[in-house]
């Protein structure tokens, strides 16, 4: 009030900038969902699981928790992608499972970094992301790893 700006008018200003915003990270969007369903459609997360599977074996961890690597690797790609492997887990395992509980606890400990990375860079027409990438990749990684060693713990 006190310098006499137009509360309405500088609201539809924003609101202008948000629409824009909106329409310039269409594009991006579309590259992530389009990936994503690539990945799925192509079988490439079965035997990536089946994989996993052998490898936790062969070093001594419980196999059953490959039906969650999915999840954990879809994360931070697309956060309805890993919301949908989820509930696939929680059908073939059960929601009372130890692989569903595991990527319930996975949706809450990672992020969808690539979706956050290309909306605000994207937005702002960042196109050197330098060391974002690898931090939150980083950070994705230490969640998984959290995850996949405390479940266990809780629910094994």
């Amino acid at each position: 009030m006190s310098k006499r700006i137009n509360v309405y008018d500088a609201f539809i200003d924003g609101a202008k900038g948000g629409f824009q915003t909106a329409i310039g990270i269409i594009p991006y969007l579309i590259a992530i969902l389009v990936a994503v369903g690539m990945f799925r459609a192509s079988g490439a997360m079965g035997l990536l699981e089946q994989g996993i599977a052998w490898c936790f074996a062969a070093c001594g961890i419980n196999p059953d928790l490959a039906g969650a690597v999915p999840t954990a690797l879809m994360k931070p790609l697309s956060g309805s992608g890993a919301r949908g492997l989820m509930l696939e887990a929680m059908t073939t395992h059960g929601a009372d499972s130890l692989v569903g509980r595991l990527c319930c606890i996975l949706q809450g400990t990672t992020d969808t970094t690539f979706y956050v990375l290309a909306v605000y860079f994207g937005s702002v027409n960042i196109k050197d992301t330098r060391h974002a990438v690898a931090c939150c990749l980083l950070a994705d990684l230490a969640g998984a790893i959290a995850a996949f060693a405390i479940a266990p713990i809780f629910f094994g």
